[in-house]
């Protein structure tokens, strides 16, 4: 039987961070409260192999030992919120996205917590649709800030990611919003969602296979679908390009400072994995999904298990109450000793 290789990656100097949801299905759609938290206090994973040829970038120091000691402060509160991030050019704010269908622009103090509410720059949520996984579920602004992508589902349950013009003064100009892509989603789970701009200045996404279970029509497969897969749009014109085949619903991913690529993909019912392709390896790879749970083989036939599919860096079971991975980061930084 066709298993496939745990990769390791040599990660010196690198705290890679997974961040687990609370247990439970992906999502059931409920409204929450919740307070965003200024360092999150989550479990670190570092993959390292001392066999294995370092890959790092020259600037890294040694690699603390042990686990880290993060300590989490509350910064403020928001309803459901998905995603926070600085706005080029924009000091002393940090936008803020509402699972519902906003997106706040808050003032943030020099201890790093909320200034106040901020101001709601750009409100959808009579355009969104929000039950089981849906609703806004990312932004990403253009690298000189002037426009903002927001990736949403509208009120069929479809993806849609819209372009909105930003001022200098970060005023969103909602009425001059354009659809930048779209593609029906015939499950209302696995939307995947999450834009970048990436190292090409492409704004990338992150597709889910189409939801249900077991990825029933095979889409993650199947080249004639963006579904189950990381792609590229290019800003000005739309036009997309398949980069990575094989995902079940990466819900989060990231490009590191040398321009590879980590992607949390959420498991079936047993692993999750968290995946690393080196900048060469991004375009045209296959992480196996339906084929490969994590390693482990899954599904046969109908072309789910690609004999070039490559395995995890990382993968974690479900046992002992190891629940969803929805996320992470790599930080090579220094400003957090503990990391």
């Amino acid at each position: 039987m066709q298993r496939l290789t745990r990769r390791t990656s040599f990660v010196a100097a690198a705290a890679v961070l997974a961040l687990l949801a609370a247990c439970g299905s992906d999502g059931d759609g409920s409204a929450q409260t919740s307070a965003v938290r200024e360092d999150a206090g989550v479990p670190s994973t570092t993959i390292a192999d001392p066999a294995a040829p370092s890959t790092e970038p020259s600037n890294t120091t040694e690699a603390p030992t042990g686990d880290p000691e993060v300590v989490a402060v509350e910064a403020g509160t928001a309803e459901e919120p998905i995603q926070l991030l600085p706005r080029p050019g924009d000091d002393g704010v940090l936008w803020l996205a509402e699972r519902p269908g906003r997106i706040r622009r808050v003032p943030v103090a020099d201890d790093g917590t909320f200034a106040g509410d901020g101001e709601v720059v750009l409100d959808i949520t009579d355009e969104t649709s929000v039950d089981s996984e849906r609703g806004l579920l990312s932004f990403a602004f253009s690298p000189d800030g002037d426009a903002v992508h927001v990736s949403s589902t509208d009120l069929d349950g479809n993806t849609r990611i819209e372009t909105y013009p930003v001022s200098a003064d970060g005023t969103v100009d909602a009425a001059a919003g354009e659809v930048l892509f779209a593609i029906d989603q015939p499950y209302s789970n696995h939307n995947g969602g999450h834009v970048a701009i990436g190292p090409d200045g492409q704004l990338w996404l992150g597709l889910g296979d189409g939801g249900a279970g077991d990825d029933p029509e095979n889409r993650a497969q199947d080249p004639g679908t963006e579904l189950g897969k990381v792609i590229r749009i290019d800003p000005e014109t739309g036009d997309t390009e398949i980069a990575v085949t094989g995902v079940r619903n990466p819900w989060r991913w990231a490009f590191d400072v040398d321009g590879s690529l980590w992607i949390a993909d959420v498991g079936q019912n047993a692993i999750e994995e968290i995946d690393h392709l080196a900048p060469d390896e991004i375009d045209g790879a296959n992480l196996g999904w339906s084929g490969f749970e994590g390693t482990e083989p899954y599904l046969d036939g109908d072309g789910r298990r690609p004999a070039d599919a490559i395995g995890p860096v990382f993968q974690y079971p479900h046992a002992d109450g190891n629940c969803s991975i929805t996320g992470g980061f790599v930080y090579r930084g220094s400003a957090i000793p503990a990391l």
